[in-house]
């Protein structure tokens, strides 16, 4: 067994042995227990609603847990989405008018935003009791309850080996509350109440435990303030 990193003083070894499943193993598991396990070995993940509008004008929302950073510069987010063998509106409204937008949940409205999941005959906004919102930029709806709201433009999609489509938008616009926003640009996500979720329905608030310098190899870890000024000696 290695021994713990020398950088990890206050390391504490697991009191409970490590339990191991092999592929095939979790191949042979029923199929809704290995859905919602292997769903959690990627960790807590990003989670929002997607929204989009049909050509004929009807609202969509959608809840995406795949969603990740592409690039800064220019800003770019991705999302997968699940094989296009059924009706999946919201990757045919957003290929059909090329907007969609992505809003952050938070944990007074987390049940209605699980609840965009369900089949609806009507907009997903009307059936979860959610307010669309529009801005000046785009036609396709935000969340009105959300506080971090990502308006993007469809840049372009890959199809995956398993049939899940990666599609990629370009960031046109976002809304957020001013005083979430540090000087060097990190914007206090649990100060903006965002929730992360792990599997497909396990919601969970965030606590802050600390910002990282910039890695260097002839230094040794350094944390630094929450606003991204360098942390004083003993604070």
């Amino acid at each position: 067994m290695p021994k713990p990193s020398s950088l990890l003083p206050g390391y504490t070894p697991m009191s409970t042995p490590l339990a191991h499943r092999s592929r095939q193993e979790i191949l042979d598991l029923p199929r809704f227990h290995r859905t919602t396990f292997v769903n959690g070995l990627s960790g807590f993940k990003s989670v929002a609603l997607c929204g989009t509008t049909s050509p004929d004008g009807l609202t969509n929302l959608s809840i995406i847990s795949s969603i990740v950073h592409v690039g800064a510069n220019p800003p770019y987010m991705g999302m997968v989405i699940r094989p296009h063998t059924v009706p999946r509106h919201t990757l045919e409204n957003l290929l059909a008018t090329g907007e969609f937008t992505l809003n952050h949940i938070r944990e007074d409205f987390y049940q209605a935003a699980h609840q965009t999941a369900a089949r609806y005959e009507q907009s997903e906004f009307e059936g979860a009791g959610l307010t669309e919102w529009y801005s000046e930029t785009l036609k396709a709806p935000y969340v009105a309850e959300s506080h971090i709201r990502i308006g993007l433009k469809y840049v372009e999609r890959h199809d995956m080996l398993n049939g899940t489509i990666f599609v990629v938008g370009a960031v046109e616009e976002v809304w957020y509350p001013e005083a979430a926003l540090q000087a060097d640009g990190y914007l206090d996500l649990q100060a903006a109440g965002t929730v992360t979720v792990a599997t497909l329905d396990a919601y969970h608030r965030t606590e802050k435990i600390g910002r990282m310098a910039y890695a260097k190899p002839d230094l040794p870890p350094r944390e630094i303030g929450w606003d991204g000024t360098k942390k004083e000696a003993g604070k």
